[in-house]
């Protein structure tokens, strides 16, 4: 079960366009920090820095290839944080349905 803390740090990291970007670029798995690095308009230390924010949210990991490091989406982490947004979004759904009833009452009343 995540706390409210581990979702803050998700969506936290996935504040940034940069991370976002990563976080997608990280699905297929197959690039290290050095050539994601190429992506970006900074620094080699500003990406891994950016890297190292994704993964203290548990959105990539790093994994040794060889003398590399690919960096790899946690897809996982991605379903639960949408699991989240689903649950948001249900509420506000039902808040929404209500208040049209409201106002569908109320109209007819007035009719």
């Amino acid at each position: 079960m995540q706390t409210t803390l581990d979702f803050d740090r998700v969506f936290r990291a996935l504040a940034d366009a940069t991370r976002r970007d990563i976080v997608r670029r990280a699905i297929a798995g197959e690039e290290g920090v050095a050539e994601l690095a190429e992506h970006y308009p900074m620094s080699f230390a500003a990406v891994q820095k950016h890297v190292a924010i994704l993964e203290r949210a548990g959105l990539v990991t790093k994994v040794r290839s060889g003398r590399r490091k690919v960096v790899r989406t946690n897809v996982e982490q991605l379903r639960r944080a949408r699991g989240l947004l689903d649950r948001y979004e249900e509420l506000w759904r039902g808040r929404v349905d209500r208040m049209t009833a409201l106002v569908t009452d109320a109209k007819e009343a007035d009719a």
